[in-house]
This record gives C-alpha cells, structure tokens and sequence, in this order.
C-alpha cells in the first residue's frame, strides 16, 4: 500500500538561481525501506524537508506538485497535522534536543500527541531498551552518536506509521548502526513505511528494499549501486599516502582520566589513557559511542583538562618560520608550550560544523584564518567550494558546511590536525576526494592527524596507527590490521 507520493515537485530556495529539484516522482509503500542516495548537496534532504511539511511550513522556497500522504494531498496542511502522520530524525541531532534528560526529550513528542502517561511511560522504557539509553543521562554529557540514538528514540517511541531518517548512521558506530537498521526492518515488516536518506550505503543495502538516487535536481530508481562503492572504497585505500616511520613523540598521556558532574552525580569518561602519539602520524581513534573518543580529543586540544594523569605535548619548528632565532622563540621542543602558541598550531575540526561556522560568507570563513587571501582561494578550489563562495555557510547542506568546516581549519596550516568525524554528510565520491585532499595536506606540511570515525569506507585510507578505547581504557593499540579487525573489513 503506498504511502507517499510525490508528482512533479519543484522547489527552488530564495535567492538562488536555478532549482534544486526538478519535476520529481517518487513513491514509498508502507512494508519497506527505501533508500534515497546522491551526491552532497543535491537536494536530499529539502525533499525529506518536503515530506516532513517542514517545507513550505518553515523552510520557504518556491515549490509546485503535489505531496500525497495516505493519498491525501498535504501542500497546504498544519506542520501539527502531518506530524501526526509522518515522524522525521533530522540530521542534526543538536536541533532536536531540547531538554536536559533523557526521558523528558522523548517524552516530549509523545506529551505534543497527548499520549496517556502510562502509554508514555511505557514508550519511553520500550526504545531506550531498543537504542541502548539511559532515561536518565543528561543529553548534554553524551557522544554525538548517543545523541543520533536519542532522537531516533524520540521518533519512533510517538508510533507514526510513516518514519523518514536523514543521514541516522552518520556518527554510529558499527554496532549500533546494525541494531538500528536491523530496528528499522522489524519496523517495516511489521507495516510501516521507512525512508532513510544516507551515505553509507555499506551499511544498509542488504536492508533497504529499493534505492533511488538524485542528480541534477532529478530522482531515479537505481539498480546495482553496490559495485560502484566496492570501485570507490578500493580506489580510495590503494591511494593513501604511504607513512614513514617516526619516533619523535608529540604528544605523550600518561593514566589521563576523565570525570564531569551531572544532575545525578559523577561520570566517568575515560579511567586510565596512556598512550603516545608520533609527530607526523596519521591515528586514528576506534571505539563505540560514549567511549570517550571527542573527549579525548578535545583533552588534546586542551578544551577540557584531565581530572586525573597528565598530557605531554611537544612542540616542533615550523619550517616557513623566518630565522633560527624566531623559531626558538616560537617554540621550545620537548617543553609545553604556552596556552596561545599551543591554539596557534592546531587545528580541530568539531562533529557538528555549525558549532564552527560563524562568518557571512564561505569565502570569509575560509579566510579567516589564511596568510593570504590567495592562499584561502587555492584551498577553496582544493575542497570544492568556489561554486558556494558568496553563500551564507549556514545556509548550505550538512556535507557542504563539513567541507566547509575542514577548509577553514587547515588553511591555517596547523601542526596538529584534530578530525571528529569528517566525513559525515558526504558521498562515495565526495568522500575519496575529501581523503585525498587531507593525505595530499599532510604529506605537504607533515601534519600530525587525528582522527575519529565510523566510517569503514575510509578509515583504512586515513591510519598509521590505531588506538581502540573500551571502558575508558586504551585496550589495543596496532595499524591498519587493528582497524580490519575492529570493522570486520
């Protein structure tokens, strides 16, 4: 039975020249999963936006067709009325969460649909169960893939029939992105109607029930989309830069602990960290949601600081520096470095790129932080990005403001590159290319690059060494044999 419809959408946002949906059809049917596919920024998630009402209801923009829910026509309806019907995960998690416990947000939608308090009660224990959550963490305090979990439990827990994912396994670990989509199956044989939008084809394709791909504004069924990424992963990985061994250190921990203050008492992070990182590696940091990787990370950017142990950080000099005498002065090897030097040489990438972008114009994010206003223009076209240059950065998708939020961190060409999950929001394509930019970077400046991900598609192509965190713990450290083994590759 179908579900939805769309006839021959068109919608073109304000101020833009051209449309980014054209005379699209598209139909799902209650007892399957349909995926929808395409390259960042091709309008994905403005036809989720459609679906969900919040297009025209919020978002504005010129749009022409006809949207058909249960086939009854929904142009023109309440956001409060197709709420009741259709459920929707955004992609950001950080815009959906609204209170400061666990069970407040997900009974929050339930409370809207005024759901009795023992149907609530009940609702709230059934998909903290099915998502592994806590009712009563403080949102706050969890991991961005915690926080993917949690509104996916908001979600599912108010009962709609029709259930549509924008990018749901972004920032989910192996484990987790299974249960969910081993959930979202149950789901749709049971009757429902699921719409995921994702990049992550590795994950889903033996789940979903057909796949359509969108492209120039246009929407088609797809077929044998599988070879294409096993083409992309494969030419990906036997293009990373090889490594040469290293054994300078540049940062050295030593039983870092880690512990913050919630509303029902102390939380324990990280236990007992020791582990060096070399100058000029690429590691990558392994590990579930809520082990501790961005907290770790931002340990090493000195954003937190450690409530037990001690982090070692050494300093190197900088080739482009002008003389012998300034680089001393600049820098004292084997020493810690000054607070401002220290921010002066490192770079960190966030999860979530709106905590980044702050400047009118992609241009003048991107050159923020260059030496020059040509130089912010070559790392533009590096990324990609002149097409969008006199774009408001918020205004753009969650894979191009990712691009974006890379971009302007490296152009200051730091010595230490901190990378949590770059790269979410983006294509198979888009992802080989982001790699190849970052491996051209650091064999340019011989950066020391850390990274956390769960993105199998590319972790191979981005690691010297692993280091794999459990129970707040280093428990294996290796290369690229670590990560096969972690991912099952």
């Amino acid at each position: 039975m179908q579900a939805i419809e769309l006839k021959n959408i068109n919608f073109q946002y304000p101020l833009q020249d051209k449309k980014i949906l054209d005379t699209i059809n598209f139909t799902a049917n209650y007892g399957e999963i349909s995926l929808i596919t395409g390259h960042t920024g091709s309008g994905k998630s403005t036809i989720l936006n459609i679906m969900g009402g919040i297009i025209p209801n919020i978002i504005q923009g010129e749009i022409c067709g006809q949207v058909y829910i249960d086939g009854e026509e929904q142009l023109g309806k309440k956001l409060s009325y197709i709420c009741r019907k259709v459920g929707v995960v955004l992609q950001n998690a950080d815009l959906q969460i609204v209170h400061k416990i666990v069970e407040d947000e997900i009974a929050f939608g339930l409370e809207n649909l005024a759901f009795p308090a023992a149907k609530i009660a009940c609702q709230i224990d059934l998909v903290c169960a099915l998502l592994q959550l806590e009712k009563d963490w403080e949102t706050r305090t969890l991991s961005g893939g915690q926080k993917q979990r949690l509104i996916t439990a908001s979600t599912l827990a108010m009962g709609q029939k029709i259930i549509i994912l924008d990018e749901p396994l972004a920032n989910l670990d192996k484990k987790s992105s299974i249960a969910l989509m081993e959930i979202l199956k149950s789901l749709a044989i049971a009757g429902y109607c699921v719409i995921i939008i994702e990049h992550r084809l590795d994950m889903l394709l033996e789940y979903v029930d057909c796949v359509w791909s969108l492209k120039q504004g246009k929407l088609v069924k797809v077929h044998n989309i599988r070879l294409h990424m096993q083409e992309q992963v494969a030419k990906m990985n036997d293009s990373a830069t090889p490594f040469y061994e290293n054994n300078e250190k540049i940062f050295s921990l030593q039983h870092v602990g880690y512990k913050v203050r919630t509303h029902y008492g102390t939380k324990t992070i990280l236990k007992d960290i020791t582990v060096d990182i070399e100058k000029g590696s690429r590691t990558i940091l392994l590990g579930e949601n809520g082990s501790g990787k961005t907290t770790l990370l931002r340990l090493l950017a000195k954003l937190y600081k450690p409530t037990s142990g001690n982090i070692e950080q050494y300093f190197y000099k900088r080739k482009s520096a002008k003389s012998q005498k300034e680089l001393d002065r600049k820098f004292d090897k084997g020493r810690k470095a000054k607070k401002k030097k220290w921010f002066d040489t490192i770079g960190i990438v966030a999860q979530n790129p709106d905590y980044q972008l702050f400047m009118p114009t992609v241009l003048q994010e991107i050159a923020f932080r260059a030496k020059s206003k040509e130089y912010a223009l070559e790392i533009a076209e590096l990324f990609g990005l002149t097409s969008i240059l006199n774009r408001h950065p918020q205004s753009l998708s969650q894979g191009q403001k990712r691009r974006v939020s890379i971009a302007s961190v490296v152009v200051g060409e730091q010595e230490v590159l901190l990378l949590d999950e770059p790269t979410v929001g983006q294509d198979y394509e888009s992802v080989c290319e982001l790699v190849a930019i970052l491996n051209t970077l650091h064999e340019r400046t011989n950066n020391t690059m850390i990274t956390i991900t769960h993105d199998m598609r590319c972790v191979e192509a981005l690691c010297d060494k692993a280091i794999l965190i459990e129970d707040g713990i280093v428990a294996d450290i290796g290369g690229k044999e670590l990560v096969k083994k972690y991912f099952n590759i």
